[in-house]
């Protein structure tokens, strides 16, 4: 039986990470390879998959850990009957090497230990070549990869599995270093696991040095900022949506998808996260990726890429694996990369819009992308498409997508104006304008009083709560009002607010599903939008409640199981609790900046009679 996936934490380099059980198990390793593939993929579900468990023997042990400090270093202790110890888990970044350490240090009494590590490469499906070197480190080698563990503890082959026992008294510290390099280059040097700490240690406290903290609730945000640092590619730039694949939205269903990718439509949140948090060079960093991702011929856009910008992210099964709890297809590659989402353009442009406004430094060419971007809009907005949750059950026209294809056409209206940039003015705010009225007369229900999820549905999306956060309609309107009191009535389950109701057929896939995180975060942001200061509160303080004890989310959380589902750590709900908490504490907050819309442009032909049956 898997752990619960909030009882992992992450540890990270920048360029791959690890999830650490709290039984001292490391389950998914990421190889740094922009390829993203594993060599330890034990809560996949398969019983050979590859593991390291570095654990007290014997009696049970009870279980402590934290980050040490502002870092992305992880300390659990384990006090047994005859003492106490530390293991100490970190990733550090030599050129070419990336170095997994870990520190087993002796707090109190004698503890034996036991350790087991497993390695196969290729999600579980290659087995690696084992030999000692001249020097004792042990050398795991397979096609591309190799792997060196390097420890004094006396090892042994046993069962395909690498095992060995040893004790650890209070004062001492054993290391284990287990370093990946391409197999095909020469052999790293020998590291020393106490360097490496204080070197990985100062990385992570320099970085944290800019941090502008909120007035309140700084803990969580800045630990939510270490999250997302740990899955932003040190070199490209690119941030992925989460660190894993297929941990599933139900468990033993079918919602299981890749998450390693760079989603286009996280850009503006990610830019208001950096941005007001202080951390410019990762902004810079991001809307560089974006504009590189983003550049080439404008029919091309795709809604995500890798995290070197890779297009081809073919989406396939590996049957080997039966999936955490069960919970399969296992999936690599993501299939919705060839779909059509009208919002991106959207996500896009507002993102460029938001670098202008912070002062990041210009790119030549970003202009000239940007109309690129917007000409294409111009001919395609009118079509249907598989919209913001990419469903796989065909497309339609989403109320969401064109509101996020009036936001592309505002945002370049808006750097025209604001920065002196040369454009067709007249007939972007013409299309802005018309894309409005379309919205607002076929995306409205009357009788519900409520915006929905697309044109002629009565369903409702949790989507529709970015209306008034991207200034399509101030916060106070009858229709947004309408619509967060109809999401409140339908779309909350224990507290928490569902993407959509999957009961109804939309989707193309089986129903069920937890709420999803960022969704209810939004609720929160409409909430101070609106005034309704306490309740904003309340909701926040409860989401920060589902954290687990380092502070990490997943995509969704199960209300009624009480535990955390789908792809961790996940940016999207970290993204949205770093702006959360800036709204609650400042009037100039994301919510309250992205949602001041141009003057005189979201009146809608809509009565307000009608809107307010």
């Amino acid at each position: 039986m898997p752990s619960r996936i909030e009882d992992y934490a992450v540890i990270g380099n920048c360029e791959t990470i690890a999830l650490v059980g709290r039984d001292g198990s490391i389950d998914w390793l990421g190889l740094p390879r922009f390829d993203s593939a594993a060599c330890f993929s034990a809560l996949l579900g398969n019983p050979h998959n590859g593991r390291w468990l570095i654990a007290p023997t014997g009696n049970e042990a009870r279980v402590t850990r934290r980050y040490r400090g502002d870092t992305l270093v992880l300390e659990t202790d384990f006090e047994t009957e005859d003492g106490a110890v530390s293991v100490i888990d970190f990733i550090g970044r030599r050129d070419g090497v990336s170095d997994l350490i870990r520190l087993v240090r002796g707090l109190r009494g004698r503890v034996s230990m036991g350790v087991e590590l497993v390695v196969r490469f290729d999600y579980g499906s290659v087995m690696p070549w084992v030999s000692r070197q001249e020097d004792g480190r042990l050398e795991f080698t397979a096609g591309p990869d190799r792997l060196l563990l390097d420890t004094t503890v006396p090892l042994r082959g046993e069962d395909w599995r690498t095992v060995g026992e040893f004790d650890v008294s209070a004062g001492e510290e054993i290391s284990f270093i287990l370093s990946w390099s391409p197999s095909f280059r020469p052999l790293p040097s020998p590291l020393q696991g106490a360097e490496a700490l204080e070197q990985v240690e100062s990385f992570w406290l320099e970085w944290t040095t800019p941090f502008n903290p909120p007035a309140e609730w700084s803990d969580a945000v800045l630990r939510s900022l270490l999250t997302l640092k740990s899955l932003t590619h040190w070199e490209t730039g690119g941030i992925v949506a989460a660190g894993t694949t297929s941990l599933p939205e139900k468990l033993g269903g079918s919602r299981n998808w890749d998450y390693r990718f760079c989603w286009l439509r996280d850009a503006t949140f990610t830019l208001y996260a950096l941005i007001g948090a202080g951390f410019l060079g990762e902004a810079q960093a991001w809307r560089e990726w974006l504009l590189r991702a983003a550049a080439g011929n404008p029919d091309d856009l795709q809604i995500m890429y890798g995290v070197a910008g890779e297009r081809r992210l073919t989406e396939y099964e590996v049957p080997w694996l039966s999936g955490y709890e069960g919970s399969a297809p296992v999936r690599i590659g993501n299939a919705a990369a060839g779909q059509i989402q009208l919002d991106v353009y959207g996500e896009v442009l507002d993102a460029l819009y938001v670098a202008r406004k912070a002062g990041l430094a210009a790119e030549e060419a970003s202009w000239g992308l940007e109309c690129a971007l917007i000409a294409h809009l111009e001919t395609i907005w009118e079509q249907p498409d598989d919209g913001i949750w990419e469903v796989r059950g065909g497309r339609k026209h989403f109320t969401h997508s064109k509101v996020m294809s009036w936001v592309a056409f505002d945002r370049v209206v808006r750097s025209a104006e604001e920065f002196g940039l040369e454009g067709p003015l007249d007939r972007w705010r013409a299309i802005r304008d018309a894309i409005h009225r379309q919205v607002c007369e076929r995306g409205f229900d009357p009788i519900q009083n409520s915006f929905v999820q697309s044109y002629g549905s009565s369903a409702l999306d949790a989507s529709l709560l970015l209306i008034a956060m991207v200034g399509f309609l101030p916060p106070d309107d009858p229709r947004v009002r309408g619509t967060v009191a109809a999401i409140e009535r339908n779309l909350i389950r224990g507290g928490f607010v569902l993407r959509y109701d999957t009961g109804i057929p939309v989707d193309g896939l089986p129903p069920g599903e937890g709420s999803f995180l960022a969704c209810s975060f939004w609720l929160a942001d409409n909430y101070v939008l609106q005034g309704r200061y306490d309740e904003a509160r309340a909701l926040f303080e409860r989401l920060l409640s589902l954290r687990n004890d380092v502070g990490l989310l997943a995509e969704q959380y199960d209300a009624s199981g009480k535990r955390q589902l789908g792809n961790f750590p996940q940016a999207l709900s970290h993204l949205a609790l770093i702006n959360t908490a800036h709204n609650l504490v400042s009037a100039s907050g994301p919510a309250h900046q992205r949602s001041a819309g141009s003057e005189g442009e979201t009146t809608s032909t809509l009565p307000l009679a009608d809107a307010d049956r």
